[in-house]
Formats: structure tokens, sequence, C-alpha cells
């Protein structure tokens, strides 16, 4: 799941239909597929035209892109878990008493006010959204705002630590190399930083990793998996999706 600038950059309209178009091709969103233009493409015994492929290929490999987006991690949509679970039961046209009795929650009042409080969020996005497109209309957006992976490279520069100290610290918690064991759980920020980014150099970046593919491997590091599994997250090494059950190296 990561994200490209064509991802960033796209309008609300094309965020919502998962691809945008080009003088040769329709690009998915998602995953970066490309369908060519005046191409006829077979599916199911069935035939389609390059734009009405894309819809197939969104449903057949996304499911829809109201599923991959309530997929991403809580820092890229801003929703937390609770908020996903509703908005997916909303979506799926739930009555709020049957919300309320699959998530267990309060009651059907409960489920009403959760209904006005994303509404209010809703009202406030586009208010913010506006003042940004107006900002940019200025042409000081690029002066305000550093691009956010950017802005997290000069967050991880400011933080740069001497290869002498870094060496020290490594030897310290890896008495039996780097490819060892933990000896105890870092203790201070630096060095949690530094144990995570050596941890994460044992995965391998072009698979995803099952829950308990992640626990079985940290567990072999050190026996409280579940805060280094969290460490991993935190520190922006690796991304999940919202239910936790897939991971995969950033």
């Amino acid at each position: 799941m990561e994200f490209t600038e064509t991802f960033w950059d796209a309008s609300l309209t094309e965020l919502k239909q998962g691809y945008i178009e080009n003088s040769t091709s329709y690009n998915c969103l998602l995953c970066g597929k490309q369908i060519e233009k005046g191409v006829i493409y077979p599916y199911e015994n069935a035939l389609y035209e390059a734009e009405r492929f894309m819809h197939v290929h969104i449903e057949h490999s996304h499911q829809s892109v109201f599923a991959y987006l309530l997929e991403l991690d809580k820092k890229w949509s801003g929703i937390t878990d609770h908020q996903g679970d509703l908005l997916r039961l909303f979506y799926q046209g739930k009555s709020d008493k049957s919300i309320q009795e699959e998530l267990e929650i309060g009651s059907a009042t409960t489920v009403r006010h959760h209904r006005f409080a994303l509404k209010e969020k809703e009202r406030q996005a586009k208010v913010f959204l506006a003042m940004m497109e107006l900002l940019k209309e200025r042409e000081l957006y690029e002066q305000a705002f550093i691009p956010p992976h950017k802005a997290s490279q000069l967050f991880h520069d400011d933080y740069l630590v001497a290869e002498e100290e870094q060496q020290a610290i490594l030897r310290t918690f890896f008495p039996e190399g780097n490819d060892g064991q933990l000896k105890e759980m870092p203790a201070t920020e630096k060095q949690r930083r530094i144990i995570v980014q050596e941890i994460s150099k044992r995965f391998d970046g072009d698979i995803s990793y099952s829950k308990h593919e992640m626990n079985d491997r940290l567990s072999e590091i050190h026996e409280d998996f579940i805060t280094l599994r969290n460490y991993l997250i935190e520190y922006g090494y690796f991304g999940q999706t919202r239910n936790g059950s897939q991971y995969w190296l950033k």
C-alpha cells in the first residue's frame, strides 16, 4: 500500500472513482494498474471497453474504492477503528438497531449520535478543504507546506545518530550479533529508533505478513513481540490493514 504522488494529487472525484485518465490510458489509483485506451478487454465471457474494464478491475481486485479506503492506516484516513466499523455498516445500509447489536454498543440512540458526529466531521473536512484550495489559488501552498514524504525525511534527518554511537547501541542490545535475539527492550527514544530500524531489515519488502507470521518472527527476537510489532508500526517501518490481519514493510 505504498502511495504515490498521483494518489495524493488526485481530485476528490478521481479518488471516489478510484482511477485517473490520461491521453492513452486509465490508471488505477489503488494499485497503479494501467488500462490502455482503444483496447477491448475480455472478462468472464464478456467484453469491455477500457474505462468500463477499469471498473471491473477495481471491483475484482479491490472489492470497491470504499472498501480500499476503509482499510487504510488511520494515520492516512484520520478515522479510528471504531469509526471505520460504523462507516462500513452504514455503507452496507444497516439500521441503527442492527448496528447497535452487531457492535454491542449502547443503544440505537448511541448509533444515531455517532451518525451525527461523523456528519460533523464531514462538514469540518469540507471547510478545511475549501481553505486549502483557496491557499493553493494564491500560489502560497508550496511555500507554506512541505510534502509529507519530504517532511518525514526531515524528521528522520533531525534524529540521525553518529555511526559509532549507533553501533555501540546495537552491540549492547544484540550481544550475539544484529541477527540474534534482543537482550532487553530499549528504554529511550533514541535506542528504540535504532533497534526498530535494525529489526525491520529482517523482513522482505516484497511480501505481506499475516499477524501470526509477524508474531512468530518477532517472538524469535524477544518474548514481548507485541511491543516490537507496535514499535514497527508507530515508527513508520510497517503498515497494516485496519483489522490488523496483514502487515507490510514500507
